[in-house]
């Protein structure tokens, strides 16, 4: 069982900021990349960042220089961190992790539950 536990969405005014968290738990045995997507209502799931063990992390040009995303490889954990929110970055927020579990041969795909972030005055 893998589960991926987010916190961290609310209400923000435009301009303000926002971190978001995900822990992975359950029988991982290596995590190749952790990253968040988002829906807004009436719009298919987008990525927003990700973070590739080995390479630099990758931003949709929507949020570059104004989101950072960042590993904490010892806690299977990541973050987002948003600054400088738009009413535009209202949506539910996803955690993915791409990982295998023990006694798994392949990666594959997992999601949290979703967080959302509206941003409005």
């Amino acid at each position: 069982q893998v589960q991926l536990l987010e916190s961290g969405g609310g209400l923000v005014q435009p301009g303000g900021s926002l971190r978001l968290s995900c822990a992975a738990s359950g029988t991982i045995s290596s995590i190749a990349a952790m990253g968040w997507y988002r829906q807004a209502p009436g719009k298919e799931r987008e990525l927003v960042a990700t973070a590739t063990s080995g390479s630099s992390p990758d931003y949709a040009d929507s949020v570059k220089g104004r989101f950072t995303i960042a590993r904490d490889y010892s806690k299977n954990t990541v973050y987002l961190q948003m600054n400088s929110l738009k009413p535009e970055d209202t949506a539910v927020y996803y955690c993915n992790a791409h990982l295998k579990r023990f006694a798994w041969r392949d990666y594959g795909d997992y999601w949290g539950q979703g967080t959302q972030v509206t941003v409005s005055s």
